[in-house]
Parts: C-alpha cells; structure tokens; sequence
C-alpha cells in the first residue's frame, strides 16, 4: 500500500535523525514569537470550549511540553518510536505514545484539541482525507484543530512536493486544504500566514490554520 510505505519510510528516517532533530528544533519556539502566539490563542479557544485534553504529532516533545505550560492537558503521539523515546526521557511527567494520525486509538470526540504542527507534510495528498478524518472523528464538538503546513505557491496549485532533509515531503494552498477541513465539518475560525524570514532556507509561506468542529 502506498499509505504503508510512505508511513515506514517516514517513520524510520525520523528514528534515524531523531537526536540530531531534537538538537535542532527543541528550543525552536523561543525565537518565534507568532508561532508562540497561535499556540496561545489555540489554548484560549480550547479552554474557552470547555478545556478537554489535547493531542498532537509531538515529535521530541517541546511543543506538548509548551501546551502544558499553558494549562492544557496535553499528550503527544508520533509514529517514530526514537522520537517518542527521547520525549519521554525529557518530559517524564507528561504522555508520550506510538502512533499514526490516520488510525489513532483515542475514543471518538473526547478531545478538545488536536495540534498537527508539520505533523501531515510527509502525507502523500490522496491520503490526507483520511487523516483529517481522524481528526474530526476524535474531537469532541466544538473542539479545535490547529494545523500548520507550508503553503503552495499559488492558489492554482493545491499541492506541491518538495525535498525535505528526512523524507519527502508536500505542502498545500491554503484555500485548498481549508476546503478539505470544511468538507469533514471542520470550519475555519482563523489563519496565520508567515512570510520566510531572510535566514530560512525554504522560501515557503508557513500557514497556521485554526478550525472547530460544528
């Protein structure tokens, strides 16, 4: 299956990467303030809804670690077992677990947010329905996605592939893939488009784009 092998691939080249990967991006957070404050207005709005916890594709850990600093009750799943295993050991208090964004074992509706932080770039795009999906299945009414992706480079190109230095990777027009959220009753609430800043080496517009569940 084309789902499988892109999932394996992923998974074990972030294994591979996953301590050099930790190095680079755990303190990612201090020096981006607007990515700092989409997590803090994503935290309002979930705890503005009723609060619930909250899961994300977590990777080492950093981002799970910030949501409960600000008072959710986060955990975090990614399907690379390094990653999961190098977040354990840096936030012991707080849950880690091995899995995939498409098939999770969360009850349906019981959360109150879900964060997929650049967690569905390695999704081929025939695929990323499905995780949407799981999304809309395992949030509660009136819960909150915030997902962040990197965007294509107009609107008449609803997806892209690009070289990423662990796996291959996609990004999408914005437009587009907020159609695919509202097309699994998922509607926008809001959107944050950065612009690259003259050090980063992607020339790609980074898109945080809040939804709620009807």
């Amino acid at each position: 299956m084309v789902e499988h092998d892109a999932l394996r691939a992923t998974r074990d080249a972030y294994d591979a990467a996953a301590v050099q990967y930790a190095q680079l991006f755990t303190d990612s957070l201090r020096d981006a303030p607007l990515d700092r404050a989409m997590l803090g207005a994503f935290a309002e709005y979930v705890g503005a809804a009723g609060g619930g916890r909250v899961a994300l594709g977590c990777g080492p850990g950093h981002v799970t670690a910030h949501l409960a600093g600000l008072g959710l009750e986060a955990f975090g799943v990614d399907a690379s077992p390094a990653m999961i295993e190098l977040a354990r050991t840096a936030w012991p208090e707080l849950r880690f677990d091995v899995g995939t964004m498409a098939a999770t074992d969360i009850p349906d509706g019981t959360l109150g947010g879900v964060l997929s932080r650049w967690s569905v770039i390695h999704t081929p795009p025939p695929e990323l329905p499905a995780v949407l999906g799981e999304f809309q299945r395992v949030l509660a009414p009136g819960g909150h996605l915030l997902i962040c992706f990197s965007a294509t480079e107009g609107p008449d190109r609803p997806t892209q592939s690009f070289d990423h230095a662990v796996a291959l990777a996609h990004r999408w027009a914005p437009g587009h893939l907020a159609g695919l959220l509202r097309a699994h009753g998922l509607n926008e609430v809001a959107r944050m488009v950065r612009e690259p800043g003259p050090d980063d080496r992607r020339r790609f517009q980074e898109v945080h784009l809040l939804a709620r569940k009807e």
